[in-house]
């Protein structure tokens, strides 16, 4: 059963780019896109339906590729404390920071951990994400890293959406394991991630490379476990400091390596070799009101693939819009429209391994795409907030939220 999706111009994104055409068709056989071109060159068939566009911009579906959506409570009110000068410190050192998500996950139940979540991935499903990486990393125990990613599964089976989950168990130092942070890695390696694995719940591991959480060294180990179990890595890196995580990253070859405010012109050079795609998390910058630049031109020069994310959490980074996220990577890290349209499409498909399904609109590829009611695809990160009117197709069938 084909469709026919016509009066449309679409922006495949293929090789990064807009790759636009204009007065466009493209045809739709289940879940995945049939043909894509422009309508003179449509193909003679039969369509079970044809779906009128009304001269929409069709791009594919946003991906999300780096969030932490799912967790307890939020930190509200330690963001008015630090407003009113109370120092990170200060707030950490009476219980306050990761701690305090950790200690509100660990209580929360799944199905309350469900609901939440739930609320604030439905205001990026609203934006137009319509695939997204979750990470755990708030329960910092077996039960509690389980828990977290059975509701990372069940808002799979909830939403339109394709998800993908990532244990971030080395996120942090648990208080059960204080000032032994080699015996909590071994812990993970050992007992934590084999199980999860075998469970089903584990599609790529992450860890937190800084001097304020895990050593390269510690990291290493872990990365070497996750590939003797055939699981994709990816890393949090050079937020900081420089400790050489993304060179590692790339040794390894991750995924990506996200935020990278201060990797090096060797760690740049590492990373365009393996292919190692660079995850840049404006929300944080911006609300960590951070001054150090990850290096752009470096990452352009050397061809890096950069992608861009929300990474929706509740310290650091709590966003709910991508769109959003996306003209601040216009604004903040000078990507061009283009650019930070690649950045939430084909690049953020590579940075999840998905690339040979999703993030760019070709034949064989997943039907997920929004049909969007502008003037040209650079308006997608123009307009600040707001819901720019949109169609959204997942799977080749138009939802409604």
């Amino acid at each position: 059963m084909k469709k026919l999706w016509k009066n449309c111009h679409i922006a495949t994104m293929q090789d990064g780019q807009y790759s636009s055409i204009e007065h466009a068709a493209m045809v739709t056989s289940g879940q995945h896109i049939h043909w894509v071109g422009a309508l003179k060159d449509l193909p003679a068939d039969d369509y079970s339906e044809i779906i009128d566009l009304n001269g929409a911009w069709v791009t594919p579906g946003l991906i999300d590729c780096h969030t932490h959506s799912v967790f307890g409570g939020n930190r509200s009110i330690e963001f008015e404390k630090r407003l009113q000068g109370v120092s990170y410190a200060e707030i950490a050192a009476s219980g306050g920071g990761i701690a305090s998500t950790v200690r509100a996950t660990r209580q929360a139940s799944e199905e309350q951990l469900l609901a939440s979540a739930l609320k604030r991935i439905r205001s990026l499903l609203k934006d137009g994400v319509t695939t997204i990486e979750i990470k755990s990393g708030y329960g910092l125990d077996y039960a509690n890293e389980r828990k977290m990613l059975r509701v990372i599964r069940q808002i799979a089976e909830t939403l339109p959406m394709t998800v993908r989950a990532t244990c971030l168990a080395a996120h942090a130092l648990p208080p059960e394991y204080q000032d032994r942070s080699d015996a909590y890695i071994e812990h993970i390696c050992n007992e934590m991630l084999p199980k999860l694995h075998q469970e089903g719940l584990v599609d790529a591991v992450d860890a937190f490379c800084e001097y304020l959480a895990f050593s390269p060294a510690q990291v290493e180990r872990l990365f070497k476990t996750a590939q003797s179990l055939n699981l994709p890595i990816k890393l949090h890196a050079e937020q900081l400091s420089s400790l050489g995580g993304s060179s590692l990253a790339a040794r390894y070859q991750a995924l990506s390596a996200d935020h990278l405010e201060f990797m090096t012109e060797d760690d740049v050079k590492a990373m365009a070799v393996a292919g190692t795609v660079a995850v840049l998390l404006p929300g944080a910058f911006y609300f960590l009101r951070e001054t150090k630049y990850p290096p752009l031109d470096s990452l352009h020069q050397h061809g890096v693939r950069i992608a861009l994310s929300s990474d929706l959490n509740p310290g650091t980074s709590p966003a709910l819009s991508l769109r959003l996220m996306m003209n601040m990577g216009s604004t903040l890290f000078r990507l061009t429209p283009e650019q930070t349209l690649a950045a939430v499409t084909i690049h953020a498909a590579h940075a999840l391994g998905l690339q040979s399904t999703h993030g760019s609109l070709e034949q064989g590829k997943v039907a997920d795409f929004i049909a969007w009611d502008i003037e040209h695809p650079s308006e997608i990160v123009y307009w600040l907030g707001g819901d720019l009117p949109k169609r959204i197709i997942q799977h080749g069938t138009e939802i409604s939220i």
